[in-house]
Formats: structure tokens, C-alpha cells, sequence
């Protein structure tokens, strides 16, 4: 591929200015097939672009590559919030294909968020093959599934029936489930803390991404007189020979303990006249999954979601814990940010960690992808062996960093950006 612009007036990626943006964020759109979103979405996504973080290339007066990243606090294993960069809004036009426009501001970017002092890089990817050569790596994985619930039956924790119910219009009721939301970040690793703003997100519903389906509809839960839960769904009600055989799609539910989580499971088992419940990029650990009677009539699949970069390795891995005591040294490779090739030692345990520069012997040797891939403890280092991807070079040293770097709590990606 070409590394370089094509002779012209091309410019290298620059920082995007307010009034650039209609003719940047058209050029991502074209990026993606061209259907125009409504306006309560355009308009979210224009309040929400950090323009000091964001790029584009301009060719001639006309938009080629577009660019950003969002400010965003990633929880890894131990419960801390990290300064982490969400790449975003990533595109280039078809006429400007390997020509290296991609790669100028992947190069710019990187650079970028190192400087911001943001040890970490996130994105969710259209297309994986893409981000790989750049050093991203799917590090957690989402669960979907079609659930019959006119033949499934769910068992729920005792404790449930004493969590009320209730019906409330989405935007009503914001604020509480947002602050749920941000009870529960520091609990699982791969959720991101979100800035002011990000809340509207979870209650933006255009009537052309409904596919049939009701309006969004909320049901909050409440224990001991205090919100606990909520979840987010829609109906699409459908007939056939026999029947009703609607389904109910779900858009969100978070819950601070499982008897609520429960209580709002049954629930939207069991909403009149339908049949199937539609669940996506769910945590892979649901606890719903060993309540259910029959998980193959729920066709449950998995499917990657956070695509994981460290851009300062050092403080990365310095920044989450360790569940198994851990001392290695690593030998890795990095061709995009040259900075973190080398060895590096990484003694950790529950406590903390340190990783330093080191010149002793190497341990186990990697890319800065596999450590991506394993960072959040959702991909086993073991399973990476296997795959060819990690050799052990000191015999026992796979088996001890596989464990330490494992998490109890799977992770989990909550939304897109």
C-alpha cells in the first residue's frame, strides 16, 4: 500500500474545525454507505465530537479521511478507570483508497493520544481485518441471542418478587439509570465512564432504525424505595396461523444486584403477545443464560465488540491488577509505536504492578496486539500460545502470566461509539 498522498494539493491530517464538520461528518457517512441519519442523531453526534481530538485530510477543498477520538475512562481488572482514547468516526473516501490516507491519520492519532498522556486506545471495528496492522486487538466479545420464550422458563434468585416495577418514559426517567450506569462501571472491566452528554445516547430513537418496533419503551426497577435497575426495549408485534408472535427487543438493562436483575429478566419474559426475546452485545457471563431451562432454544452466539491498543505499555499494564501474583519479562513487538517494542519486566499482583524497561532474559515473546487482546482478561494468554501467537521462551512463564492476567468478571463493552 502507499504510503505516501498523491501529487496535489493533499494535505496531511489536521485538526477539525467547527466549521468544517457537516462536510467531514458527510464524508464519514459516504464512508459508510450513504444513508443519512435523522436529525436527533446528527445533531447527538455533532454535540458529542471532540473537535481538538478529531482529524481530517482535504484534498482540493474536499474532505478525503475523517478521524476522532473521544475522551472516555476505560475500567480494567482491579476497578480502576483509565484515561483511555475512543477512536471513532474513522473514514476515507473511496476515491482516496491506498493512497496512505488511513495510515497518516492512524500514525497522527496514535501520536496524539501518547502526548495526552492516555496510555490506552479502544474502537470498535466495521471491519477487523483493518485495525489489526495498526495494533488493535478484539479484546472482549459480546453475547446475542433469540430467546423462545413461549418454550423457555426462567428461574430467578429468591428475593426478586420484592422488586417493583414500573413503567416510565425513557427521557423521564434519565437521569436515574445514567446514575445507575455509573454505579456499575468501576464493577466490570471494558466499561467506559462517560462524559456528560453520553446519556442522551441510550435514549435516542429514530423512527427509521425501529424496523416495525415500538417506540422505546423503559421499565424501571425499584428495591427499598431506591431505583436498582432498569431496562430499555422495544415491541414488535407480529402474527401468524397459530397467533400472537411478537418479540421483544431489547436495548438495555443494567441492574446494581441480581435479584433485580431477575425481577427484569421475568419481565421481559413474559410481556403479552410475544414469543421471542432479541438480545445483543450482552456480557458474555450473563447471569441469565444458567437461569433459562433450555439455553438451546435461546441460540445464544458470540460476536468481538472492543478492539483494545496500548499506546504507553509501561503505564497500561501498571494500571490494572493482577488476580495471581505475576513477574515476567516480556519481549515485544510494535512496528506502528516503536516506543514500546522491547523488553519489558511486569511484576503485579491484586495489589498493583509495576513494568519497566529491562535487559534480562525475555519470558515469553509477543506483539503489542496479543497484549492488547489479553489486557482486559477476557483472552487467554494461553489460548494465544496455542494459536501461535505467544512462544514461551522460560518454561512455566506462560501458565503463570495466563493466570494473573485473567479477570473474574468478564468484560464487557456496554454501547458503540
Amino acid at each position: 500500500m502507499a504510503t505516501d498522498f498523491p501529487a496535489g494539493t493533499a494535505t496531511g491530517p489536521r485538526v477539525l474545525r467547527p466549521d468544517d464538520w457537516d462536510s467531514w461528518y458527510d464524508t464519514l457517512i459516504r464512508a459508510f454507505g450513504g444513508v443519512p441519519e435523522s436529525p436527533e442523531e446528527r445533531e447527538l453526534w455533532n454535540a458529542l465530537t471532540e473537535f481538538d481530538r478529531s482529524l481530517g485530510v482535504w484534498e482540493d477543498g474536499t474532505c478525503v479521511g475523517t478521524a476522532g477520538a473521544f475522551s472516555f475512562r476505560l475500567t480494567v481488572p482491579g476497578g480502576a478507570c483509565v484515561p483511555t482514547a475512543g477512536v471513532t468516526m474513522v473514514g476515507v473516501a473511496a476515491t482516496h483508497r491506498r493512497r496512505g490516507v488511513l495510515t497518516s491519520m492512524m500514525r497522527r492519532q496514535l501520536d496524539d493520544v501518547r502526548s495526552w498522556g492516555e496510555p490506552l486506545a479502544v474502537l470498535t471495528a466495521s471491519e477487523p481485518a483493518i485495525y489489526g496492522r495498526f495494533g488493535y486487538a478484539a479484546a472482549t466479545f459480546g453475547l446475542s441471542a433469540e430467546i423462545d420464550t413461549a418454550r423457555v422458563r426462567l428461574s430467578v434468585p429468591a428475593g426478586s418478587d420484592d422488586v417493583r416495577l414500573r413503567y416510565a418514559a425513557p427521557a423521564d426517567v434519565l437521569d436515574v439509570c445514567e446514575g445507575v450506569y455509573a454505579r456499575l462501571v468501576p464493577s466490570r472491566p471494558g466499561m467506559l465512564a462517560r462524559r456528560p452528554g453520553w446519556e442522551r445516547l441510550g435514549v435516542l430513537d429514530p423512527e427509521s432504525e425501529r424496523d416495525g418496533a415500538s417506540p422505546l419503551q423503559c421499565v424501571v426497577a425499584e428495591r427499598g424505595g431506591e431505583v436498582a435497575g432498569y431496562a430499555r426495549f422495544r415491541v414488535k408485534l407480529g402474527w401468524g396461523e397459530a397467533g400472537h408472535n411478537g418479540t421483544v427487543v431489547l436495548d438495555d438493562l443494567a441492574a446494581l444486584d441480581p435479584e433485580t436483575e431477575g425481577a427484569l429478566w421475568r419481565f421481559l419474559f413474559g410481556i403479552d403477545l410475544t414469543t421471542t426475546l432479541s438480545v445483543q452485545g450482552r456480557p458474555a457471563d450473563d447471569a441469565w443464560q444458567y437461569q433459562v431451562s433450555d439455553i438451546r432454544r435461546c441460540r445464544a452466539r458470540s460476536r468481538d465488540t472492543l478492539y483494545v491498543r496500548l499506546v504507553d505499555l509501561g503505564a497500561a499494564l501498571e494500571a490494572r491488577t493482577y488476580q495471581a501474583p505475576v513477574d515476567v519479562v516480556f519481549e515485544v513487538e510494535d512496528d506502528f509505536c516503536p516506543w514500546n517494542a522491547g523488553r519489558w519486566r511486569l511484576s503485579g499482583d491484586a495489589k498493583g504492578a509495576s513494568c519497566a524497561r529491562t535487559t534480562e532474559a525475555a519470558d515469553l515473546a509477543l506483539s503489542v496486539r496479543e497484549l492488547g487482546a489479553v489486557y482486559l482478561g477476557g483472552v487467554s494468554l494461553g489460548a494465544l500460545a496455542a494459536a501461535g501467537r505467544v512462544r514461551e521462551l522460560r518454561a512455566g512463564a506462560l501458565s503463570e502470566a495466563a493466570v494473573g492476567f485473567g479477570s473474574t468478571v468478564t468484560p464487557w463493552l456496554p454501547h458503540g461509539f
